[in-house]
């Protein structure tokens, strides 16, 4: 925790009134918070290897600006998680560089944070990662209090900070979603247990508040705001429920949704997300009034503030320039040649030359007779011409390591059943939709106007099936045969290639779709890569120098008559640049 030293001076915002014992003083504060950053740090896309919105650089921009007005000691910057996944930025100091103290501690510590809560992207990148992260960070605390060390029983990270300034007290508890397990294998978070959200902060509120008597409560929780939906046995995105069923939160910053949210109604406290990929920041006004040493009144208000017409801060750019020319060396190296275009677009609407390179590595690599895998990214290309290793984080998202599981014949076509009523509409005519569109917001905030993020949209290579539109589910998927014309039997035992997010109950695919209990899945697990599936699929391009854009049409949307022209029109909803 920084205690920065306290400054008086006529021209901060926050007024000091210097009037006889009695009488009130207000102080004013700003409280920032961004989440779900995704290692965009500079305002620059490493995969795409074009200029980028938002960025910790614009971040920058804006957390300047307001400390110049009001002065540094009226400011607390805190951060939400989810920032050490997602661009090739971070990957480089999780997984290459592992020497230098970490790009993104140094980061933040540059930018003088004031805590952090760790989000499951951040868990995801293993032990070794950001248990290095965390000392890294140091005196930067890094929260979540229902993060349990298994043989102490305490939280394994710090479960909340208290930050003083111009003599009022705030504390920050953070909070992780506890969907942990649901998506990750064990071996990335051995040692830990995760509490409900609801039950923890209803245990840590009354500690807080009877050891450090704060003055302003914060929660700092990376869990989104519809609880309606369960992730296996957890309830995924609780920040709500805190806020309703716990009482003395005066503001909540939420995140991992990525979804804009700014609520404060009745007695429930003021409730921010800023979203993700650093496109805004929550910009909070905080009031309070004392009266002989005590807080006799505070008033709250928020706002989602974006930073994406912001110039980026030169003094952070020129502080990071070293690291950034290591990264673009690093994202531009030459892994091989793409004889074609190989376009995410295509993976909607039928089978593609993407998700067919991705899906004969997984076979090849796993060693597999059916594989399993979706579009990661919502909307992505790799260009005929030089293969990069920027390239290969657009084919692959995430670090996540392949599986080789055990599934029946029955357990295969359920998968397949729940992917593609996730994925498409039950059609009555061509003037229906064929893709499963949103009423409202998606349900999550970058995935266009989908129903469902399209990570959780599965198709299936090894097989040849039909899916019909038409039929609800339970009855969408005809699996005609294997890839090799021979039978599939329903009855027997096939070895399936499967990330280890799904292999782990991610997306209820194996568990809601399949009907494999969740604690049955580890037995499920005939083999694992012991690196990320990224690092295999990489080091199987360079085995090959080339890509080809190659489509085997194994599976079908039917009937013909009632998609095609849906096909083309969804298109067009979900890519208007094409028109």
């Amino acid at each position: 925790m920084k205690l920065k030293p306290i400054v008086f001076a006529m021209t901060m915002a926050s007024t000091l009134l210097c009037t006889p014992s009695g009488s009130a003083e207000e102080v004013n504060f700003k409280i920032l918070a961004t989440t779900d950053i995704h290692g965009n740090f500079y305002p620059y896309n490493f995969i795409t290897l074009k200029p980028a919105d938002g960025s910790l650089a614009r971040i920058a921009t804006k957390v300047k600006s307001i400390r110049d007005s009001i002065g540094d000691d009226n400011v607390i910057l805190l951060d939400n998680g989810d920032i050490l996944q997602g661009q090739p930025t971070a990957y480089y100091y999780n997984f290459i560089d592992t020497v230098s103290p970490h790009l993104v501690a140094r980061m933040l510590d540059y930018l003088s944070y004031d805590a952090e809560t760790i989000g499951n992207h951040d868990v995801e990148t293993g032990h070794a990662v950001y248990d290095r992260y965390r000392s890294t960070l140091a005196p930067i605390p890094l929260l979540a209090a229902n993060v349990i060390d298994k043989a102490t029983g305490q939280p394994y990270f710090q479960p909340y900070t208290v930050i003083e300034r111009n003599g009022v007290k705030f504390a920050v508890l953070g909070l992780l979603t506890p969907a942990i397990p649901a998506w990750l294998p064990e071996n990335i978070w051995k040692g830990m247990a995760f509490e409900d959200m609801v039950e923890s902060a209803a245990k840590w509120v009354p500690i807080i508040r009877e050891k450090e008597n704060p003055d302003v409560l914060i929660g700092l929780f990376h869990s989104g705001h519809d609880s309606s939906r369960m992730t296996g046995e957890w309830r995924e995105n609780a920040s709500l429920l805190v806020a309703e069923q716990v009482p003395g939160f005066d503001i909540i910053f939420m995140g991992h949704d990525h979804q804009v949210y700014n609520s404060q109604s009745g007695q429930r406290p003021l409730v921010l997300n800023p979203a993700n990929n650093a496109n805004n920041i929550a910009e909070t006004d905080v009031m309070i009034v004392k009266q002989d040493g005590k807080v006799v009144d505070k008033k709250i208000s928020g706002r989602i503030v974006s930073v994406n017409d912001l110039q980026p801060d030169s003094g952070f750019i020129a502080n990071f320039e070293p690291e950034r020319r290591v990264i673009e060396d690093f994202v531009t190296r030459k892994i091989g040649e793409a004889e074609g275009d190989f376009s995410v677009r295509d993976a909607y609407f039928g089978p593609s030359a993407f998700m067919q390179l991705l899906h004969d590595l997984q076979l090849e690599i796993a060693d597999a007779e059916i594989s399993f895998a979706a579009p990661l990214s919502f909307d992505a290309i790799i260009r005929k011409g030089d293969l990069l290793m920027s390239d290969m984080f657009t084919l692959y998202k995430y670090e996540n390591m392949l599986y080789t599981m055990a599934m029946t014949g029955h357990e295969i076509k359920d998968y397949l059943e729940m992917s593609y009523s996730l994925w498409t509409s039950q059609m009555q005519s061509p003037e229906d939709h064929l893709l499963l569109f949103a009423d409202g917001a998606p349900a999550k905030g970058d995935y266009a106007k989908l129903h469902n993020p399209s990570y959780n949209f599965d198709s299936a290579a090894g097989i040849n099936y039909q899916v019909d539109v038409t039929k609800p589910r339970g009855e969408k998927i005809t699996i005609l045969s294997m890839a090799d014309g021979t039978p599939f039997d329903m009855d027997r035992t096939y070895r399936v290639a499967i990330n280890s997010y799904r292999g782990n109950g991610g997306g209820n695919l194996l568990t809601e779709g399949a009907g494999i209990p969740h604690d049955e899945l580890t037995s499920r697990i005939i083999a694992s890569t012991d690196k990320d599936l990224r690092y295999y699929l990489i080091k199987a391009v360079e085995k090959r120098g080339h890509i080809t854009p190659e489509v085997t049409k194994n599976w079908q949307f039917v009937p013909f008559d009632v998609v095609n022209e849906a096909a083309e029109r969804d298109r067009l909803l979900l890519f208007p640049d094409e028109k």
